[in-house]
């Protein structure tokens, strides 16, 4: 029977004592216990490599034991608690595999901290760079109008427009922020329904019809749907996606261009949503990070165009609620869809 790698160093280590032993036992046999018989002396050999077999084994796995709970209490990262005793063996193989494989869980935690952390800081920095900026507007046109120019009436109307206009972008910074606190927190409580998806779209287009026009932007389906569509989901919710979908392509798209929506089905139990502008569209290094919290693909134009850079963060956590999936495919400078599924009603 093949001997186990885990006793190989100590099973050497008894043959070789045994080796000696023999040797010893041999000259005494000649020279001074010659009365001594061979089975005697055979039963003596047996038992000595018997005993020391074992006891280099535990003393191999003893050794190797206080010299890996020094390493533990060395390296903070490694804690000594997860060291079990019976676990340490004499195959170094084995025991260095065991070791390799720790560490890469702890090196992959150690990742996932130091990303969560280099992530925290940019939100924070996001945060306070998003309220900074409209807070720092509208005191400069409130200490303005306080130095005297409230006494102009054309001057402290216009003052006072800029200013309201500061004091909506926080409240929608604010509320977004809102939202996406509770979506990660508490998590989404949906009011899940069968709805036609085609009514929430046409409601969009109504509510978001004067704001295209005024950058020439047609708001349309990809053609006439004779028959409603039903979905399963929260409509309120639901609503919310296609106005963020909506508004960032009316504000990212050309003038004088269009925003198409269509419904097409996606699988047996699915159907896709897409919204579809000939904008600028995005170049690839920006799609993967899309989605993340005040990302931005061109900073200039989005500080112009306003708003709060979580309306794609708070479309995916809506999505991801309903178990569905969020799509994304763009050309520069030809334009840019986005998508996500439904479940079909029954």
């Amino acid at each position: 029977m093949k001997i186990k790698k885990t006793y190989s160093y100590a099973l050497w280590s008894a043959i070789y004592l045994t080796l000696l032993t023999v040797t010893i036992a041999a000259i005494s046999y000649f020279f001074i216990e010659k009365n001594l018989g061979v089975g005697a002396v055979l039963i003596c050999v047996l038992i000595f490599f018997v005993i020391s077999f074992f006891i280099i084994q535990y003393r191999a796995e003893h050794f190797i034991y206080r010299r890996l709970k020094r390493i533990y209490e060395d390296v903070s990262i490694l804690d000594v608690n997860d060291l079990r005793k019976e676990s340490v063996t004499t195959d170094i193989d084995k025991l260095s595999k065991r070791m390799q494989t720790y560490v890469e869980g702890k090196g992959l935690e150690i990742k996932s901290l130091t990303e969560r952390d280099s992530f925290r800081r940019d939100f924070l920095g996001n945060v306070a760079h998003e309220l900074k900026t409209p807070l720092f507007t509208v005191q400069g046109y409130i200490l303005t109008l306080l130095e005297g120019a409230m006494n102009d009436k054309n001057v402290r109307l216009k003052y006072l427009e800029r200013a309201n206009k500061g004091v909506e972008r926080l409240v929608a910074v604010t509320k977004d922020l809102d939202m996406i606190a509770k979506l990660e927190t508490d998590g989404l409580k949906l009011n899940m329904e069968v709805f036609n998806i085609l009514e929430v779209i046409q409601n969009v287009f109504d509510l978001f019809e004067m704001k295209a026009k005024k950058r020439n932007i047609i708001l349309k389906f990809d053609r006439i749907y004779d028959f409603p569509v039903f979905v399963v989901g929260d409509i309120e919710k639901i609503e919310q996606v296609l106005i963020n979908l909506v508004v960032n392509s009316i504000k990212y798209g050309k003038p004088n261009g269009t925003t198409i929506v269509a419904v097409d089905d996606y699988s047996k139990n699915k159907y896709a949503i897409r919204v579809i502008d000939n904008g600028e569209g995005i170049k690839p290094q920006h799609l993967p990070r899309l989605f993340e919290r005040f990302y931005r693909a061109d900073q200039s134009r989005s500080r112009e165009q306003g708003g709060s850079g979580l309306g794609l963060s708070i479309v995916k956590h809506i999505v991801e609620a309903h178990h569905q999936t969020v799509l994304i495919k763009s050309t520069f400078g030809i334009g840019s869809e986005f998508s996500f599924t439904m479940k079909k009603a029954k």
